[in-house]
This record gives structure tokens, sequence and C-alpha cells, in this order.
């Protein structure tokens, strides 16, 4: 066990937020760590881990519980109760998650956190852990919760021009759709993405899925307050710098890719004459908006690939 602990640079666990848009650039990360030579084991919960499809990877997997072992978010009666109860029991799982591994012969050093998941930093602080937290939104719109979280950003919103630090002056048709619909669109959703920034002071770190030459001025100011790095975009390495020779993809799907027909497809399309439509795994149309998108690609006369989320009624 001491030559092991001795071999072993550092160990970082990584917690991601169960939804693929969370996991894809949380993964991308782990992938630079341990090409750097850091021993990584990502972590998502119970229900991902028996559905995801991935492919042979040398980053150690392991789970902890959101409540909802059988279905996932899916089982629970709402976002609400599904947030709460992952709260409660997640932080328990993660808690005997780390005193496993706490006995291994490469213990954790540091703890990086979906942000979506501020309670992990509350567990790492309890075993005296590094903890960071990592955002995968970008800096522009994480600016805008951390003010609402303040107080500072009232809503619903009842100015016209908003006036953020680091940001230019915005309208209220700019602010995200929880802010802009505030209590229409997502109100559980609300409650999350400003609860990020619930005990950002207490982080060590705070890593953002951005890089410094697209938010220059808000990345400037948020640095100001928080030890902010940008390490984005986080995204296959043969895409950006080639530098981990067989990242060529993400490696984990939590639904069934459907890859090989939609590249057939494509490669029979002209170059730049496919429309690629997707509104992620979160939101959910209605009937009307379905009917509007479908008539507006109908009418645009182009090849169209859209990618459905089939939502649990």
């Amino acid at each position: 066990m001491d030559k092991e602990k001795n071999a072993c640079k550092s160990h970082c666990l990584v917690l991601t937020f169960p939804s693929q848009g969370h996991i894809n650039p949380m993964l991308e990360f782990s992938k630079r760590l341990q090409n750097k030579g850091v021993k990584v084991t990502l972590v998502t919960t119970y229900f991902i881990s028996k559905t995801i499809h991935k492919e042979a990877t040398s980053i150690a997997l392991e789970t902890i519980s959101d409540g909802y072992d059988d279905g996932g978010r899916a089982q629970a009666e709402s976002i609400k109760a599904y947030l709460e109860r992952f709260q409660q029991v997640g932080s328990q799982t993660l808690a005997e998650l780390l005193e496993k591994l706490s006995t291994s012969g490469c213990p954790i050093d540091c703890v990086v956190y979906d942000a979506f998941l501020p309670w992990a930093l509350d567990v790492a602080k309890k075993f005296a852990l590094v903890g960071a937290a990592f955002f995968t939104q970008s800096c522009a719109v994480g600016n805008i919760y951390y003010h609402v979280h303040k107080g500072v950003l009232k809503v619903p919103l009842l100015e016209t021009e908003i006036l953020l630090p680091g940001s230019p002056p915005l309208g209220a048709p700019d602010m995200p759709s929880f802010i802009y619909q505030f209590g229409i669109s997502y109100p559980a959703f609300f409650d999350m993405v400003v609860s990020q920034f619930s005990n950002i002071d207490k982080a060590d770190w705070v890593l953002c899925n951005t890089f410094y030459e697209l938010e220059q001025e808000v990345v400037d100011w948020m640095a100001k307050i928080w030890r902010l790095r940008t390490i984005g975009p986080t995204i296959p390495s043969m895409f950006l710098d080639k530098r981990l020779e067989d990242d060529k993809n993400y490696g984990f799907s939590i639904f069934k890719p459907n890859t090989d027909a939609c590249m057939k497809w494509l490669n029979d399309q002209p170059k730049g004459s496919v429309v690629y439509v997707s509104f992620g795994s979160v939101a959910a149309l209605d009937v009307e908006q379905m009917e509007e998108i479908a008539w507006g690609l109908r009418m645009s006369n182009k090849c169209f690939l859209w990618v459905l989320f089939l939502h649990p009624v």
C-alpha cells in the first residue's frame, strides 16, 4: 500500500450532475487531469451508471445515490423533490464513498464538484479536502445568477436596462429564461442555478468551462472575488490541440448513440447544408412550440437533424 501511495501523485474525485451536458465537460476535464499524472475518480449516480453507454477508459468510475436508484430524475414526483432528495441522500453516500477511498492506497486529495451540487463542498470540507466548484455554464451567465443570489438583481425583473460588473448593458430579454420568465420557466431549476453560489466563498477554486479571450471583462471581475480559472472549452482533444491522442469523442452517453446512421446520412449531404436542432435534455417544448419549429424547418427547405428528448409523462 505504501508503494501505491508513493506512486500516486494526487487523487481527484470529480462529481458530476447526472445530465449529459454536465457529464461531458467534466469528463473531458478529467481526461486532461489524468494526462498530467493525476489519478481521477469520476462519480455519477447509481441509476446513471446502469444506463450509461461508455467506451473503454482508464478513468475509474464510482457511484453515489440520488435517492432514486431505479429511475433517476424520472422517478421523482417533481424536480424540486428530486433535488431535495439528491441533497439528502447524495451527501450521505458521498461521505461514505470518501470514507471508503480514504483507506485505499491513494486517498482523495481534492473534490471537483458540479456547481449544481453545492452540498458536495460541505461534505468535502468535513473531510478537510480541497473543494473546487466546476461551472459548466459561461461566466456571463454565472455572473447573472450570482447577482440574483446576492439580491443585487431583483426578480421578477423591473428594469429595462440591466447593468452588472463585467458585462455590457443588457435588456430583460437578454436574461436566461429562468430569470426573464421568473416563476414560469422551470421554477425548481431557478432555485438550483441560483443556489450554485450558496457557499461559493468556501470553495478553494472556481473552475469555469470557458476561455479568457471569449469573456475577458467578466472573467477579470470574477477573478477579483474568487480563485477562478478558465479551463474550457472542455471538448474532445481532437477538436482542439490534439494533445490527447485517442480523445476523439466524449465516450460516455446517457442515451443510446445512433452515430453510424446519423453520420452515414450526414456524409451524403452537401457541406454546410444541414440545419442542426437541439434544445438539450431539460427543455420541454409544448405541442404548439414543436409545431412552430417543425413548420420553420419545413419552410427553410433545408435538410435538418433534429434531436428530440422524450420527457416522461
